[in-house]
């Protein structure tokens, strides 16, 4: 390796995420490098590449492994922007650890494999426990969602300490100095976790949950029917349903869409609870806004947009008249693009199957999937042919979309004939 030519006064320190999650059995997917004792200069004259621009970080060229420089950081401004880092060689690895967000983070392994945890980053891994390294973790905002995107991952508690430095961040509106885009990449990383409803729970315990997606945490405490809703409380269903999507492995924009499937509850006025009629005309209204001030991909926005709109006329596909469900598999754009259709139904499944007592299979899946190929088996091209020819040999008006539209329906209504309708519950 490049590092060898370094000279000997240069120590080279593998830390962070690797050396956690060697010490959990978890497979370690990337490696970090702290190099001690060293300039950008030599750096570049051992043969490594540099890539950072706000702070020396530099490419070993045959691994492609990540080398950066020891560094401390002196926050001069609000939010995560505000920060001037400085790198040298008098600066020593406890120093460039001691600018990590947590413990469990802070830990290396010495050039002879040693652990170095200066910390008591072990202690905290092997305790199940979030805590912060020192009283700098309240300079940078973004760390209140990395906090609850480990928790969302590992399982793991907050330190009382620590949750109360994320309170005082929430409280001093630091989050809003957080630029939408930074705010969805953790977003989307914490959903993509093992236990999203984890990274709910701790951004709701210090409040950021209200001021990041004050949407979502005003389903907690609005009752829904028990008759279909066991659990209750439509917050709750929405952490088990994000649950239940991540355990099947569901993608983002999946679990995207079950994190705003049911928005529009948290507008139902009080007097009207645990009915909450028409409720995904609002939540479409909802969603869309998110999507908007997070400024999320478009498939995750459309995903959402679908889900809130759909997901009751999805569970009730068995009992919907062939045009309905025409219409339904058009308002997914089902015939041009089928994966939005599949977003939708695993997004309507997390819905019902993540309720207590909800295990088995989700039957509306199997009627749609059904559905849409007996109306992709219709032949539009021929219909519109025919349809132009009976018009004298021009498409006038509309002939040619309501011919299709007939014919799309008559291979419906024969598909359906003699079909006794069943209701998939609930909203």
């Amino acid at each position: 390796m490049n590092r060898r030519s370094l000279p000997r006064e240069v120590v080279v320190y593998r830390v962070g995420g690797s050396v956690r999650d060697e010490l959990i059995g978890r497979a370690v997917a990337d490696r970090d490098w702290v190099v001690v004792g060293a300039t950008p200069e030599l750096l570049v004259a051992s043969g490594f590449r540099p890539v950072g621009r706000d702070f020396p970080v530099f490419l070993d060229p045959e691994t492609h492994e990540e080398y950066a420089l020891a560094r401390t950081e002196r926050k001069h401004g609000r939010g995560y922007r505000g920060f001037e880092f400085f790198a040298s060689p008098d600066v020593t690895l406890e120093e460039d650890l001691r600018r990590r967000d947590l413990t469990i983070n802070a830990m290396a392994r010495d050039p002879e494999g040693r652990l170095v945890d200066l910390f008591g980053g072990a202690a905290d891994l092997a305790a199940g426990v979030l805590r912060h390294v020192s009283p700098a973790f309240a300079e940078d905002p973004l760390r209140v969602l990395r906090v609850a995107r480990f928790a969302a991952r590992f399982g793991f508690a907050v330190a009382p300490e620590t949750d109360a430095l994320m309170r005082e961040l929430v409280a001093a509106d630091e989050l809003e100095e957080l630029s939408p885009e930074r705010v969805w990449q953790e977003f989307a990383r914490g959903l993509m976790e093992p236990q999203p409803s984890r990274m709910l729970a701790v951004l709701r315990d210090c409040g950021a949950l209200a001021r990041l997606l004050p949407e979502v945490d005003a389903l907690y405490g609005v009752p829904q029917p028990f008759a279909h809703h066991p659990e209750f409380d439509t917050g709750v269903h929405v952490a088990q349903a994000l649950d239940w999507a991540a355990a099947r492995n569901c993608p983002l924009t999946v679990r995207y869409a079950v994190l705003l499937h049911d928005l529009g509850k948290g507008t139902t006025p009080p007097s009207a609870w645990p009915r909450h009629v028409a409720h995904e005309a609002r939540s479409v209204r909802l969603a869309e806004r998110v999507s908007a001030r997070l400024r999320v991909p478009v498939d995750c926005r459309d995903a959402a947009r679908l889900a809130a709109g759909l997901h009751m006329k999805v569970h009730r596909a068995q009992e919907l008249r062939p045009a309905t469900l025409l219409d339904l598999l058009l308002a997914a754009d089902a015939l041009r693009r089928p994966e939005r259709l599949d977003a939708l139904l695993a997004a309507c499944a997390a819905d019902v199957r993540s309720r207590p007592g909800g295990d088995g299979d989700y039957a509306p899946a199997a009627l749609l999937r059904e559905a849409l190929e007996v109306v992709r088996g219709v032949d539009a091209a021929a219909v519109a042919r025919r349809a132009i020819e009976r018009a004298g040999g021009a498409d006038r008006g509309d002939a040619v979309p309501a011919a299709v539209r007939r014919a799309r329906l008559a291979a419906l209504r024969a598909w359906r004939a003699g079909e006794s309708p069943r209701v998939e519950g609930g909203g």
